[in-house]
């Protein structure tokens, strides 16, 4: 009973209570729509904050290029590279990382850069040439908010002496500013000025800069090229699409662009250090002496390319980017024919030149084969008994052989890299596991090799180099603009932006100081301003400048007789 009782009141109770606001329903937001999500993409895109990212992104995107070799630059490093890591390599080529700079991944970080930088400037661009326009800001109603203020308390009899003719206050002031570099306007009972518009012509200066050497680089990118090619003392180079072994053009390169010459390598030297024990055997210097000849009729010039010191020809540089032996081997085969007879290039796997080399004889009697081969400039043996060079010069020179039978897959027409060979089909005859111990040749020797496959000699040997002939139109420009950038860089660090007031108050005047960043000359500002403007003596000084000076009369000496 007394529950029912206590139901009933409740209800009466809920029935009498006022009825409660409804709970306000979450607002809703319109839609953005393509347009808005566009916008939004392109203030992202276009802030300084996201060029300055992109920039760091691109830099450490240039990362690799100098970590892996790079086909344009150096693709026997790329050869010696695949044959060193016969696993990782496959992967970082998919990756592009030996092709950096022409890279899907690089371009669309260079690209958003591009963009980005553009939607930086042009707008800022605007904003800069209207300020450059406008008058100084009004003066403010409260100078003591200023990060740099001082108010002077002034007699009345020094204030009067003060504030008459050329020797006003404020006319000082305005004229003092203005020799300074301000640009000055007086307001009322207060003046404004302002100064260091520079520093912001400056910081677009360089963004514009930075957007220069992009385009040059694009510019230059597409319609350069690269090249390599391998000389041996006495070959000659032409250039010409089938005289390069390796060649790689921008997207916009027209093979009738190449300059028509011919360059022979007539020797090659190279110094190292064997006095010092410290750094013994180090490269001092590497020297390619080279003909050349530009035209049919034009005069034979010979020229020394060295490392970092090029030969420059018509719309070409020729680079010496490497160097090593070249021994001179013949091949004959049971019958005494020859097979095969000429240098071969041996790349140095080590800084003591031990090198590695490959030779194919496809064209062999009775079967083909294919030799992999090391060369040694100082032949020495290491405490565990295996070969090796103790020396970058040729003062005992050694060949050792490991012989492969086998199709060697050059009738199948496929091209091949002639610093590899492939022995995975292959059966190897002579050298590691084989039966027959490897071939063992020092200089003028000769040995039979197994299988009946004939005999071979190491006759002599020679030297060659690794030359890289490119060419980039836009060289120029980059420079330009890279130095213009500097330039703009440096300006707008070492330029302050400042604005300064001067007001006139009823027991003095007063001078604030406002800077945009750090700025840490801004309170001598203020106070070398403040003395001279309550200076008596630079009061009179201003007063005696003002005056017109007077001419002096032209006195004319007597002649004296």
């Amino acid at each position: 009973m007394a529950t029912r009782q206590r139901s009933n009141e409740l209800t009466r109770d809920a029935q009498q209570a006022p009825e409660m606001p409804a709970a306000p329903s979450s607002p809703n937001s319109p839609s953005i729509g393509l347009l808005g999500w566009f916008r939004w993409t392109w203030r992202q895109l276009t802030s300084m904050r996201t060029a300055l990212l992109l920039l760091l992104l691109l830099a450490a995107a240039a990362i690799p290029g100098s970590v892996y070799p790079q086909r344009s630059a150096d693709p026997n490093g790329v050869t010696q590279f695949f044959q060193n890591q016969p696993v990782l390599a496959p992967w970082l080529d998919k990756a592009q990382l030996f092709d950096v700079y022409s890279s899907t991944w690089f371009s669309a970080i260079y690209i958003l850069l591009f963009i980005s930088l553009i939607g930086c400037v042009v707008p800022r661009t605007f904003v800069h040439a209207k300020a450059l326009l406008a008058k100084p800001v009004p003066t403010p109603a409260n100078l003591t908010r200023m990060p740099a203020h001082k108010e002077t308390v002034l007699s009345d009899k020094k204030s009067a002496k003060l504030d008459t003719g050329k020797t006003d206050l404020l006319h000082r002031g305005f004229e003092r500013l203005k020799r300074q570099g301000y640009r000055v306007e007086r307001q009322g009972d207060s003046i404004s000025a302002e100064r260091g518009f520079l520093r912001e012509t400056g910081n677009l200066v360089f963004h514009i800069a930075l957007i220069g050497v992009l385009v040059a680089v694009g510019v230059g990118g597409g319609y350069s090229f690269s090249g390599q090619r391998v000389l041996v003392i006495g070959d000659t180079f032409v250039n010409n699409l089938a005289s390069y072994d390796s060649f790689s053009p921008g997207p916009f390169f027209n093979q009738d662009e190449l300059t028509p010459f011919r360059m022979t390598l007539t020797d090659f030297q190279s110094d190292f250090d064997i006095h010092n024990q410290t750094n013994l055997n180090t490269p001092l210097d590497f020297r390619a002496y080279v003909t050349s000849q530009i035209g049919a009729t034009g005069a034979p010039k010979k020229s020394v390319i060295r490392v970092n010191y090029p030969l420059e020809m018509p719309n070409a540089s020729v680079y010496l980017t490497g160097n090593g032996y070249a021994p001179i081997l013949t091949f004959k085969d049971a019958s005494g024919k020859v097979s095969f007879s000429g240098p071969v290039i041996y790349l140095p796997q080590d800084d003591k030149y031990t090198s590695l080399g490959v030779v194919k004889l496809p064209d062999a009697k009775p079967k083909q084969f294919g030799v992999l081969s090391f060369f040694y400039p100082a032949a020495g043996k290491l405490p565990s008994g295996a070969l090796t060079s103790v020396s970058p010069l040729a003062v005992n020179p050694m060949v050792t052989m490991s012989v492969y039978e086998g199709n060697l897959g050059l009738d199948s027409g496929a091209p091949q890299n002639v610093f590899t060979l492939n022995v995975h089909m292959l059966t190897q005859v002579a050298g590691g596991k084989a039966k027959t111990k490897g071939v063992e040749l020092k200089l003028g020797q000769t040995a039979t090799l197994p299988d009946g496959l004939g005999t071979v000699s190491f006759d002599r040997f020679s030297r060659f180099a690794s030359l890289d002939i490119s060419y980039n139109p836009a060289q120029g420009w980059v420079l330009f603009f890279a130095l213009l950038a500097l330039a703009g860089l440096i300006t707008s660090l070492l330029v302050p932006r400042r604005r300064v007031w001067i007001r006139r108050t009823a027991t003095g005047f007063e001078v604030a100081a406002l800077a945009r960043g750090d700025d840490p000359l801004l309170e001598k500002v203020v106070e070398d301003l403040s003395a001279f403007l309550g200076s008596k003596k630079s009061a009179k000084a201003e007063a005696k400048a003002a005056k017109p000076a007077k001419a002096k009369p032209d006195v004319k000496k007597k002649d004296k007789k």
